[in-house]
């Protein structure tokens, strides 16, 4: 699989990285364009489109991927690599926009409504959307936001994958005190979602995966889901992200007809969201990359799930 020389030296760059700057110089078979959308706040907002190389018209799937907090979408563009021009897929990196801050949106209801806008702005800029081939595939906060997408938009996706998804707003924000910056984030939070969860607990609630754990199992929409019991960031990840899919796989309601993956491992936070890790396997799942395509893992992972 072709890997730009550049995704391996992003990886490095400090995570606050400038919206303006390519996040990579263009693969092989992977073109890159820089548009901007109207968040739903009114405030202009960049996003990365990632085509095939060469592009010209015909009509292809979506993967809609908003970045984790902190980040910025070049950071999050990074990870696809070549992929998108070895599936022949596009991708949509957005900016996002919570609503107080830019870069922590936590799965702010207007950013959650700016995500489900994303097939009609790519369209807007001259690509022919396959409107039943729209995925949604993120990491840690841009997993969250990848559940509610699926949860509130259901009819819009064909699958969704999360790697290290925050599933619990309000346990996040306790969580974050044992973390370096916790304070910090602490007071962003409380300025992104209007206050901690004793004071605001349904503002929480909203930007809760587990909080729509039936919608989800309704929704029909194949999901991927995928968690670390080594993870520094989301400590707790086995009572957040596997005891989702627990309440998913068990509610009565769920449709049993769309499939639920739960995968398991010990890996860093969001590691595996990467061209060379598992979102290759995660692609070819959902049948956006031919299984040929798809890298052996590393000798030390070969024994954990893929």
């Amino acid at each position: 699989m072709r890997i730009a020389l550049v995704l391996l030296l992003g990886l490095a760059v400090a995570p606050f990285a400038s919206a303006m700057d390519a996040p990579a110089t263009p693969t092989p078979l992977t073109a890159i364009r820089l548009i901007y959308y109207r968040a739903h706040d009114g405030v202009e907002r960049p996003a990365w489109l990632l085509l095939p190389a060469g592009y010209h018209g015909q009509k292809i799937p979506l993967v809609i991927s908003p970045h984790g907090r902190g980040v910025d979408e070049s950071y999050n563009a990074l990870f696809w690599g070549d992929l998108p021009g070895e599936g022949g897929f596009a991708v949509i990196n957005p900016a996002g926009e919570g609503r107080r801050l830019h870069w922590f949106s936590w799965g702010a209801p207007g950013q959650i409504a700016d995500l489900a806008r994303m097939p009609e702005i790519v369209r807007r800029n001259g690509v022919d959307v396959n409107r039943r081939r729209i995925y949604a595939i993120g990491g840690s906060m841009g997993g969250q936001e990848t559940l509610l997408l699926l949860a509130t938009h259901p009819h819009l996706l064909a699958g969704a994958a999360a790697f290290d998804p925050d599933t619990d707003m309000a346990r996040r924000y306790r969580d974050f005190a044992a973390l370096p910056d916790g304070k910090a984030l602490q007071r962003l939070a409380r300025e992104e979602i209007g206050g901690t969860p004793k004071q605001v607990p349904h503002a929480y609630a909203v930007r809760s995966p587990d909080h729509y754990a039936r919608a989800i199992a309704n929704s029909g929409v194949p999901l991927q889901l995928f968690w670390s019991s080594r993870d520094r960031i989301i400590r707790d990840q086995i009572d957040e992200t596997n005891r989702l899919a627990i309440d998913i796989e068990h509610d009565e309601h769920h449709d049993r007809d769309a499939r639920l993956w739960d995968f398991h491992g010990e890996w860093s936070h969001t590691a595996e969201m990467r061209a060379n890790r598992r979102l290759p396997h995660a692609l070819a799942r959902f049948g956006l990359l031919p299984w040929r395509d798809v890298p052996r893992l590393p000798p030390a992972m070969r024994g954990q799930p893929v």
